[in-house]
């Protein structure tokens, strides 16, 4: 039997949910592409309920435990000595999110002698040293696109808020004042702007189709150049290089995977190249940019805004510069996290669960390493260190 340590964010402050704000949630069959939503042999939840905190245990408890294995859940996860560095141990599973990620480093992958899979609960891996990974043989599976639109939709709203300059403005709705001015002297329209996506797989192209009917230009860059077809429909304009591109964009939105290509592309180098006055959206990793460098930028006017939920280390210390830096649009890690998203990449992490322990293949665009070597979806979208 095996031992699942599961490591998930604090309940809400006020205790776990006992009503929620909607009785039901959208079902969710199939993404864009055909590619099937989660399809376990069942859930032992109800989806629309919080699932992603250590009271919701992504409603796997039932499941484990009738089939003789044992579930720890815990959000300790950071301190010396923490729960999870003393369960790790001995433990055969690791599930973590990217939300709340329990950091699978080399050193902690060679203590846990009998590890044999890590499982993300959503998207993104990069919590997890891919190369010890690699040379121990763990596997590393994730939910592929069980919140690409969940994140996609986030990118669009972090983008209007900036933009139309919305957040400000509600706080002088909560102060009790009425002083437009104030609201509207850095208040822009989208429409004519032109917009740049730093990569385009699942959750990029989702946010540039999402964003073609406000009537503006749509540029793009990925090292996987999108069909001819698709940049005909939605009227894309490619780039080499998010040097090449971003001198063109009033408002770049980040949607990479962190790798060492991408890890801190966005420095004072690159931020020197984009217009006065851009807007720059980050939901895909916090590494990727320069932290300073976007404190500078903002204070300098070089950025006239920034927002994204990602944030290094996570959760972020309490002294962050980017929880005072100016003009900021900064949300805890949330994007990909919505009681919507929930139900799918729950739904996921049981699937891929089941299929471990009957010994049957994981679905291809779930695998990021399996076999000692980058695998699946992962190997689309990692690069691993020379």
């Amino acid at each position: 039997m095996a031992k699942v340590l599961c490591v998930l964010y604090d309940d809400p402050i006020d205790g776990y949910p006992k009503t929620y704000a909607r009785d039901d949630i959208p079902k969710i069959e199939s993404y864009p592409g055909g590619q099937t939503a989660p399809t376990p042999q069942g859930i032992d939840f109800t989806p629309g309920h919080l699932l992603g905190s250590v009271s919701g245990e992504l409603g796997l408890r039932g499941y484990l435990e009738s089939q003789g294995h044992t579930l720890v859940v815990t959000s300790d996860k950071d301190r010396d000595g923490s729960v999870f560095d003393q369960e790790l141990v001995d433990a055969d599973i690791v599930i973590s999110q990217p939300f709340w990620p329990a950091y699978l480093t080399a050193e902690r992958i060679a203590k846990a002698k009998n590890l044999k899979l890590a499982i993300t609960a959503g998207i993104g891996s990069d919590h997890v040293d891919l190369d010890a990974a690699i040379a121990k043989g763990v596997t590393v599976a994730e939910v592929t696109y069980c919140n690409s639109i969940s994140v996609a939709e986030h990118v669009v709203m972090m983008t209007l808020g900036l933009v139309r300059n919305y957040l400000p403005s509600n706080k002088i709705v909560l102060d009790g004042g009425w002083n437009i001015a104030d609201a509207v002297a850095r208040s822009y329209d989208l429409e004519g702007m032109q917009v740049g996506t730093v990569a385009a797989g699942r959750i990029g192209l989702a946010v540039l189709r999402r964003l073609a009917p406000f009537d503006v230009g749509l540029h793009y860059t990925d090292r996987h150049r999108l069909p001819e077809a698709v940049e005909q429909e939605l009227n894309l304009t490619w780039h080499e290089s998010a040097e090449a591109m971003v001198p063109h964009c009033d408002v770049v939105t980040i949607n990479a995977p962190l790798h060492p290509e991408t890890e801190g592309l966005f420095g004072d180098e690159l931020l020197s190249k984009m217009k006065r006055g851009t807007y720059l959206i980050n939901t895909a990793r916090a590494k990727i940019t320069d932290r300073d460098a976007i404190v500078r930028a903002l204070e300098s006017g070089q950025l006239a805004g920034y927002a994204g939920d990602v944030w290094y280390p996570q959760p972020a210390p309490a002294d962050h510069p980017w929880r005072t830096m100016p003009n900021h649009g900064m949300t805890p890690h949330i994007s990909g996290s919505s009681l919507s998203a929930q139900a799918r990449y729950a739904a996921g992490t049981r699937e891929i669960l089941e299929n471990f322990f009957a010994g049957t293949p994981q679905r291809d665009e779930y695998l990021i390493v399996d076999g000692g070597a980058l695998a699946g979806v992962g190997a689309h979208s990692y690069s691993v260190k020379k």
